[in-house]
């Protein structure tokens, strides 16, 4: 194995097609082709299935492509020191739940460390999915929350991914709602009060079930659902139909005016907000940077 080869794997990942990577890389589809099979048969996995419509990872390609990354990531850093005599170029990638505040505290990160060279990255994805990309190294950490709801099945994922949740503070749950709701002027909501009313959910794609579900109660049973995946669309749902959706409670007043408020949930349940992270791996600088920004936006702050 080499670094050539690593280079040829995530060049034909990035592409999904043999034959496009070949182009990128300036060398012939047959020579790229045989490379990768060179690979596979020293490692001893299939990275690459092939189809008509190009190449797919396997599960053990994606897991082979995280650390893949690393090591070319890591080779990068020693040109840039001893060779090209630049600034090193910093990565980081955090792939997170839908939270507002996950993505100020990156935007804090970038204006500290985004003056010289970086590769930075932020994936707002699906709850298994922010598992797989910190399992596979496409992030270095991950933002999530576990309930009295979810806490078993995900610790038990994360143990056989050996990964590591860290707690980073409590958030007790709140509904979501824009400030002309006939609901937005109560002190506190029952789950009954909200049946009347279009409930949004975030789409968590084949892992559809309540232990990996972005809102609690997500098993209580409604008329009214409405599944998206972009938050931006769930603030204008809230506006336009008088939906709902239930989190933590932390939304800064700033990004929306007034337009939504968030109303206590009086349901006997909680949100453990914290990161997961490779076990036995030490935060980077950067890691520990933005979780010092992660806390600030802790309930005990505001």
């Amino acid at each position: 194995m080499n670094l050539q080869q690593l280079k040829y794997v995530l060049a034909v990942a990035e592409t999904n097609s043999i034959t496009k990577a070949a182009r990128t890389l300036y060398i012939s589809q047959p020579s790229l082709s045989n490379a990768i099979k060179e690979l596979e048969a020293e490692i001893g996995i299939v990275i690459f299935v092939r189809s008509r419509n190009g190449v797919i990872l396997t599960k053990e390609g994606m897991e082979f492509l995280g650390y893949a990354r690393q090591v070319i990531q890591q080779m990068e850093l020693l040109e840039d020191k001893y060779i090209a005599a630049q600034p090193q170029k910093m990565h980081f990638g955090v792939s997170t739940q839908h939270y507002t505040f996950t993505e100020n505290a990156f935007v804090e990160l970038v204006q500290r460390f985004g003056q010289e060279r970086y590769e930075f990255y932020f994936n707002e994805a699906g709850t298994h999915q922010i598992i797989e990309d910190v399992k596979n190294r496409v992030s270095d950490l991950g933002i999530l929350y576990l309930s009295d709801e979810n806490e078993a099945v995900l610790r038990k994922t994360l143990e056989e991914y050996r990964l590591e949740f860290v707690s980073l503070f409590t958030a007790k749950p709140h509904v979501f709602l824009q400030k002309n709701h006939p609901l937005a002027g109560k002190q506190k909501l029952k789950l009954s009060e909200l049946e009347p009313y279009p409930r949004l959910n975030f789409v968590q794609g084949s892992y559809e079930s309540s232990y990996y579900a972005e809102e609690l109660f997500s098993t209580h049973a409604v008329d009214k659902e409405i599944r998206i995946n972009d938050r931006g669309a769930i603030v204008n749902f809230m506006l336009g139909l008088n939906a709902y959706t239930i989190s933590s409670g932390i939304f800064p007043r700033y990004l929306h005016g007034d337009n939504i408020v968030s109303v206590p949930l009086d349901e006997p349940e909680h949100m453990e907000i914290g990161y997961i992270h490779p076990e036995k791996q030490s935060l980077s600088e950067l890691g520990s940077v933005y979780i010092q920004a992660l806390k600030k936006y802790s309930p005990s702050n505001s």
